[in-house]
Order: C-alpha cells, then structure tokens, then sequence
C-alpha cells in the first residue's frame, strides 16, 4: 500500500472540476478483481436503501456501483426516509441493504439513554440488535459523523480551548445548533447539563448557516456534523468532547439475512473493503464533491471505486 498525502489525494477529483479528494487511501487489492463484471446467475434483485443527505447518498451510490461491478442486480433507492423510516423498510423486506450509523442504532432502535465509552464497545451492542432482527451488520468505517462544537482558532487560542469542558470558565459566549437539536441528551440542554456550561446562551440557526454565523463573528461555538466539509475551508478548531456525550457514530453496512445469503463472497468481501477506506478525510472530500461543488453523487461515488480499484 502507498502512503498518500492529502496534496497527492486532491487530484483524484480534478478532472471533475473539484479540488476535493476523492480518496484518501489507495493501492488495496479490490476483493475478487477476477470476477469484476461477471453477470451473476440466480440471483435476484437487491435493493439498497440511503436516507436523504448528501453523505448518504454517496454511501448508496458506493454500495450500488460496487456490488453492479461484481454482477449483481442492483435497484437503488434514494430519500428513503429517516432512521426509523428506512430501517422498518429494512425489517420489513422493502429494501435489502443500507448503511446506518452505530450510535444510531443504540440510540434510536435500541433506546438505550447512555451511551457505550468506545467505537468498539458501540459497535458489539449494535451488533446485539442486528443478530435479534435477522440482520448482518458488516464492518464499520473508521470515519464517524456525529455532533461536535466547533470554534474560531482565534476564540480557542484567547480562551485556551481543546476541550468542551474548557468553555466552563471563559464567560458568557453564544452557541448555535438547529431547531431540531434544543432539547435532548445530545442537544443544547443536554450539553448545559452535562458540561456545567450554564454561560453557553443559545442561538437557533438551520443547517448550514452556523458556519456564516461563526465566521461572522455573530456567535462564538457552532453545532457541528464531524464529516462536514465546510471544516476543510475554515480555520476552526473542534473540540474535543472529553465527557463522550455524543457517543460513536461510525457507518456499518446493514444486511437482511435473506440478502446476505443471497451473496457469494464477493459482496461481502467488496462492501468491508469499501469501508476500510472511507476514512474522516476521504468521506469529507466526497461530501465537499457532492455538497459544496455539485457533483452528482453517482459521479463522485464512480471516481472513488475507480481509483480505489474496486471497479
């Protein structure tokens, strides 16, 4: 495997008219290359699910284009609906395959109110709910897209800021999330509460506008999503959440058994290979491709197989 700098990795978009990088990894052996493009015999039609932004397009489109490569028919759904919406068409047979995040699945399938100290510890119960509803649950990314509070480098170097506990002590300052994200264990109270940060007042912005805002200067913290690719543009430092109250939220495949046996080896062997690579730096790229410079996320999905090897 060659070593790829973050200046090697954006040309893998270029002739995209885009200077996000497609991949961060390169080089891995794609799972039974021999049989890439083989029709497969017998097999019926699986359907894979996304939900309705941008990442999970993108993860749709990855799964999709692969397993087609391998000769699989593939009839992908896109804008399924929420968590709980695509995952019941999942239990229900309606779709086959979608990817889901692992806090998800504790959280909001599970109802568990605390959540795990590890990435690992997350997964193993997540896997606990897919092997009760007949669901293989493949490898996870090492990426996780989760809720994080981000500020200016020069409001965290004034304040000495690396942690959220560190906000404690710097008086009164002004924090933004989205409507939908006040109330809640992981929202604006949540957060009050857990970190003591009875100084933090709270501005409601819709999705997206937290990064004007912030460089603006109208708010000093924003609500953030960890793999969002406004963070490759600015100059703001995310802290680190020391108390885990945002849980792990990494990216596993999940597989109606009947679909899963359905598979030869190949289609599970190609979707844990997919998701070795998908690295923070590699899915931010493939966001800023899709959200940020418009490119279809078929097309950015297609160019990262591609120079991964993996079509």
């Amino acid at each position: 495997m060659r070593t790829i700098t973050r200046r090697t990795a954006l040309s893998a978009l270029a002739a995209l008219g885009t200077g996000a990088a497609a991949t961060a990894m390169a080089g891995c052996t794609p799972p039974s290359a021999a049989t890439v493009g083989e029709r497969k015999k017998d097999v019926r039609t699986i359907t894979i699910g996304s939900k309705g932004f941008a990442e999970s397009w993108i993860m749709g489109e990855l799964y999709a284009q692969g397993l087609r490569a391998l000769g699989y028919q593939i009839d992908l759904k896109t804008n399924v609906g929420s968590s709980d919406i695509i995952s019941a068409a999942l239990t229900s047979g309606q779709i086959d395959i979608y990817p889901e995040y692992t806090g998800v699945i504790l959280v909001s399938f599970m109802g568990e109110e605390s959540l795990m100290d590890s990435a690992e510890a997350t997964y193993d119960l997540a896997g606990r709910w897919a092997e009760e509803n007949s669901i293989r649950m493949l490898n996870a990314t090492p990426f996780e897209n989760k809720n994080a509070i981000a500020v200016r480098k020069e409001f965290a170097d004034e304040h000495d800021l690396a942690r959220i506990s560190d906000l404690q002590g710097i008086g009164d300052f002004l924090y933004s999330t989205y409507p939908d994200n006040v109330t809640g264990a992981q929202g604006y109270e949540g957060i009050v509460e857990a970190y003591g940060l009875d100084n933090m007042e709270l501005k409601t912005l819709s999705i997206g506008l937290n990064y004007q805002a912030i460089e603006r200067g109208e708010i000093q913290a924003a609500d953030v999503f960890t793999t969002d690719p406004q963070l490759l543009r600015s100059d703001l430092v995310v802290l680190d959440d020391d108390k885990k109250l945002f849980g792990f939220q990494n990216v596993v495949p999940l597989i109606r058994d009947d679909a899963y046996s359905a598979m030869d080896e190949d289609g599970p062997e190609f979707l844990n290979t997919l998701h070795s690579l998908l690295t923070l730096e590699a899915i931010q790229a493939l966001n800023e491709a899709s959200a940020i410079n418009r490119i279809d996320a078929a097309q950015v999905a297609k160019v990262f197989l591609n120079d991964n090897g993996l079509m």
